[in-house]
């Protein structure tokens, strides 16, 4: 379930600040109201007070010598930190300051004997100001105007303003602890069903959310032994959830399941022929019969629970049950006026088991462990240091439904897959024509961990603010997993086509047991993977003039190339004559790293280093015109890539000869069965993947524009602009590989394999107008519309995308690179975000002035709604049925030129857009061409914070996620030889209701 973000009552922060440096012991006063509360700063200048309700407050910052400074804040949750800039009295001002004219004091002994008499503070503080007259001015105690101490006259009993008594004493009473309880509940009975693609209404499973956790705070005393320990804070949380989606799928039908294909039809409508791949003769009345590898796989789909319907023929919801625990604290002292030591430590447990289309439930369980240790030392006014020190370790265990359980593959007669206990299970079947998949989790064990040690030194000189710094990291990631033991079948139709037009069926493939591809890989499970990061970095943040600053500075960036603990790593030396065609290659062995074709010598991590990270980054912020609230500013920077290398080294650790990895297709020369499909052959060579020695990082150049300027009626319009340019980003394809149909220009070079490269190029260009309308009357609001285009022809975006070797694109022509340039998998063209609150008993018209129980009843309630609405995401057309050297699911159609929307039977793609493209050539769809299904979102919700007696306070949150139970789809399906092309892929989550309450005390 989703909730809208929250708007608990916050406490209202902020930094005082003179010439850029921190200034500790001012009198921050909030005001909102009636109310009042007082602090004062830190010896970092930092103040927080707790109590003001979230709205409008007025925040007055005073210091003696010093200009008071008014501020106008909003009290929320994810309000930005208050900054003020104290500015040095005038000589005028500090003359006037020494010469005032006040009431004679009233003594303490008087304010208690009143008080004591009324009972009423501000009643006391009143008349004894209006009785009192005032004496001449030269009898006036100027150093009564100085620093105030506590216990003094000073103090709120004798002053003449309407003040509790205790204001400006100590507050002995009040507990230097907090604690806070906090609750979300939310269950399925007030959820709306799913929505159910397949048109057909399946049962909803009781599903319910439960969160709860509590977190304390304060000093660490114990008597006699430890009077003013470290503070500490400690919170814990426990999830209890579970969640359920009814998800549709294409199973074997009736007449499927007993080999009968003569109720089928072929794409032109014509009845289906399908041929015997042994004898090259049609089955008689299309009846195939099944193999006993076919039928023990074929017994584990389900049958149909859905008639009358044309592309869906199941449905079922499939429930996710999550357990998570998790722990934060923090131990901070500060030792003299110089240092501070501070430790944090997170813990994390998480236990999710979830189900599949066919009743496979897997479980994974994570555990993650964070901690810090850092210290700060201030030198002087002008200069500090911190130094840090952070370890995490992570482990990811996933345990799938067949582990241990049932030798699938053993007991089907499949030969040449891992038989051992961790892996069994069923191979992966994949089917051209929208049949479901068959899969199941792979049983894994992963455990990473990193240790950094950072320093950061600033110091302040004159109108510049100097930072300066670096990090070390050291990390590891180990694994104990297999990338696919199982294997994976591949069924296009192939086998079972002839010389009809439009015979063959992916079906008729698999009972036949003869797959148009397969793939396998394992061996060597455990991996232990090193890398070392490194940075340095150094900014100058210059006050040029009151109305210019610029922040400069420059970043160096190292990441060296993923090593192995025992050099098990395996790439391709490519002989350098043949390094175009890719004629001749061989495995090179990061434990002897000398190449056996061209004697060249490699680093182990058989991927050479990059060393020229250095990455400039400059900002600057101008008011261009004096007494205007315009702003300008602009920024450029480079950043580079250095996670590349992990999911590099990942793929060259499952490959032979340290393991048994291999990529087939179908042929005379290499025929595949179910019972044998992943032996090796001749024409195929046994690693799966290589890399560019010379692979280059990428990098990101960014820039943008921004103006900003307040408008009448408390609006502030911003116009944003913003680019960046990526350069060397990876590039997949495979080598020697031919469009079907065509004749090999180089019959006898390897084939079977992927190569990676860094000669990719892409492109971000977005503009940005925002609107916010500022907390008036109770009532905020935000409008912020983007228009943006992104263009790429990499296989994979660092953290846009697809972000990983496994889920990269493959591109076509693997002598054409540049005809993969097209729009990026995340261009969205149009986005809107508008955010709406309003907070009751706020401003006249608002009803502040409602007293009574009519006013505590309706005051200080929060109504937010968001809405985000988008243009659909991009997606590819795919002819799946098409396969090349053992790959598919890479090669793209041909246009038609019909219309590509606006499909038949319900379908948002036309299927006559396309045709699979004609013997010989590759597919002339552009990547990414087609536009998926728009986005649109509302959520809102319910918030007040209620203030009850012993200082309780009680946060209540009432979330609607969907509120208007819009149906909207993730995506289309863009297979052209899919029966289920342009249906709807999955559809997002429909309305969901959560309530959350929060105890603090």
């Amino acid at each position: 379930m989703m909730a809208a973000p929250a708007a608990w009552a916050a406490d209202v922060r902020g930094l005082v600040t003179f010439g850029g440096l921190p200034i500790p012991g001012a009198t921050v006063t909030v005001a909102q109201g009636t109310k009042k509360f007082v602090t004062v700063t830190d010896t970092q200048g930092f103040y927080s007070v707790t109590g003001p309700a979230d709205g409008a407050a007025t925040v007055t910052v005073e210091m003696t010598g010093f200009t008071p400074v008014t501020l106008e804040v909003t009290v929320a949750a994810d309000a930005a930190l208050g900054k003020a800039e104290l500015k040095l009295m005038t000589l005028q001002q500090m003359q006037s300051e020494l010469k005032p004219v006040a009431a004679a004091p009233f003594t303490e002994t008087q304010a208690r004997t009143e008080v004591k008499k009324t009972g009423n503070a501000p009643q006391v503080a009143r008349a004894a100001g209006e009785n009192a007259p005032p004496p001449p001015a030269e009898t006036v105690d100027k150093a009564a105007d100085g620093l105030l101490v506590n216990g003094s006259v000073n103090n709120a009993a004798t002053s003449r303003f309407s003040l509790a008594p205790r204001f400006g004493n100590t507050a002995s009473g009040r507990s230097l602890y907090s604690f806070s309880l906090n609750a979300r509940v939310g269950n399925s009975v007030l959820d709306a069903r799913s929505y159910s693609i397949a048109g057909f209404d399946t049962p909803k499973p009781q599903t319910s959310e439960l969160t709860g956790g509590f977190s304390f705070q304060g000093p660490i005393k114990i008597p006699g032994v430890l009077r003013n320990g470290p503070n500490l804070y400690v919170g814990y949380q426990r999830e209890q959830n579970s969640d359920s989606v009814s998800t549709p799928g294409l199973v074997p039908d009736a007449f499927e399941r007993v080999g009968d294909l003569s109720h089928e039809l072929n794409s032109a409508g014509q009845p289906l022929v399908v041929y015997n791949p042994a004898t090259g003769l049609p089955y008689p009345n299309a009846q195939v019969p099944i193999t006993p590898q076919a039928q023990a796989l074929l017994n584990l789909y389900p049958l149909p629970n859905i008639s009358g319907n044309s592309q869906y023929n199941y449905q079922v919801p499939l429930v996710t049950d999550t357990h998570q625990d998790s722990v934060n604290s923090n131990v901070s002292k500060t030792i003299g006026r110089k240092d501070q030591v501070t430790g944090t430590l997170a813990a994390q447990s998480t236990r999710t088991s979830y189900q599949n289309l066919f009743g496979f439930t897997d479980q994974t369980h994570r555990l993650g462990l964070n901690s810090t240790v850092s210290w700060a030392h201030t030198y002087s006014s002008r200069l500090r240091t911190n130094l840090s020190y952070q370890f995490s370790r992570q482990s990811n265990r996933l345990t799938p439904f067949w582990q241990n359980r049932t030798n699938v593959s053993g007991a089907a007669g499949i030969n040449g897959n891992d038989q051992d206990a961790a892996y069994w299970g069923p191979p992966t079947l994949n089917f051209s024509g929208g049949l479901s998949s068959l899969t199941d989790g792979q049983s894994s064990f992963l455990r990473n961990g990193t240790n950094g040690l950072s320093f950061t030194g600033k110091m302040n000189r004159y109108n510049h603010n100097f930072t300066a710094g670096g990090d070390f990291r050291r990390q590891q990631f180990n694994y104990l997993t297999q990338a696919n033991p199982r294997g994976t079948f591949t069924f296009s139709g192939a086998a079972t086509a002839g010389t009809a037009t439009g015979s063959g069926s992916d079906v008729a493939d698999f009972l036949a047991g003869v797959p148009d591809t397969s793939a396998i890989a394992f061996g060597n499970a455990d991996k232990y993977l090193r890398q070392t990061v490194y940075d340095a970095f150094f900014t100058d943040d210059w006050r040029v003039s009151p109305v210019l600053t610029v922040n400069a500075g420059v970043r160096y960036e190292y990441g060296a190339p993923v090593t192995e603990r025992k050099d098990r790593l395996v790439n391709l030396d490519v002989a350098s004559s043949n390094a175009s065609s890719f004629a001749a290659i061989a495995p090179v062995l990061a434990g002897s790293p000398k190449g056996t074709l061209t004697g060249t010598s490699y680093p182990n991590s058989l991927t050479r280093p990059v060393r020229t990270g250095i990455e400039p980054r400059i900002g600057i912020s101008w008011r261009p015109i004096a007494g205007s609230s315009m702003v300008v500013s602009a920024g450029y920077g480079i950043t580079y890539d250095t996670s590349v290398y992990q999911g590099i080294a990942l793929d060259m650790a499952q490959q032979a000869p340290l393991s048994k990895s291999l990529t087939l297709q179908n042929s005379t020369a290499c025929p595949l069965t179910l019972a044998n499909g992943f032996n090796n052959c001749a024409t195929t060579t046994p690693q799966t993947f290589g890399v560019d020695p010379n692979f280059r990082v990428g990098y990101l150049q960014t820039w943008n524009l921004r103006v900003q300027r307040d408008l009448p009626h408390s609006l502030q319009m911003t116009a944003i602009y913003l680019g960046n340019k990526g350069t060397r980003g990876a590039q997949l394809f495979l080598p020697n590989t031919n469009p079907a149909g065509a004749v090999a220009v180089c019959p006898l070079c390897p084939v079977g394999f992927e190569y990676l490269r860094s000669g990719g190029n892409s492109t971000r260009e977005s503009g940005q107008i925002q609107l916010r309308r500022r907390l008036k009357s109770g009532f905020l609001a935000s409008l912020l519309y983007t228009y943006s285009k992104s263009i790429d022809d990499d296989s994979a975006l660092g953290g846009q995308g697809a972000a990983t070797l496994s889920s990269a694109t493959i591109a076509q022509d693997w002598r054409n690179l540049n005809a993969e340039r097209g729009l990026s998998t995340f261009d969205q063209r149009h986005l809107l975000n508008a955010t709406i609150q309003y907070t009751t008993g706020m401003g006249k018209g608002g009803g502040t002035l409602l007293t009574g129980w009519r006013g505590k009843l309706y005051k200080e309630w929060t109504v937010q709604t968001q809405i985000t609405a988008g243009s659909g995401l991009p997606e590819t057309p795919l002819a799946s049925a098409v396969t090349v050297a053992g790959y598919s699911a890479f090669v793209r159609p041909d246009v038609t030129g019909a219309p590509l929307y606006g499909g038949t039977g319900g379908r948002f793609l036309n299927a006559a857009a396309f045709a699979t493209a004609a013997p010989g050539q590759w597919g002339n769809a552009r990547r990414d061409s087609l536009t998926g299904p728009g986005q649109f979102t509302l959520d809102t919700a319910l918030v007040r914070t209620f203030r009850l007696p012993e200082k309780l306070t009680l946060d209540l949150q009432i979330a609607a996620a969907n509120a208007l139970n819009h149906v909207s789809y993730s995506n289309y399906v863009s297979n052209v030889n899919s029966t289920l092309f342009g249906l709807p892929g999955a559809a997002n989550s429909m309305r969901s209701l959560q309530t959350s309450m929060r105890l603090r005390f």
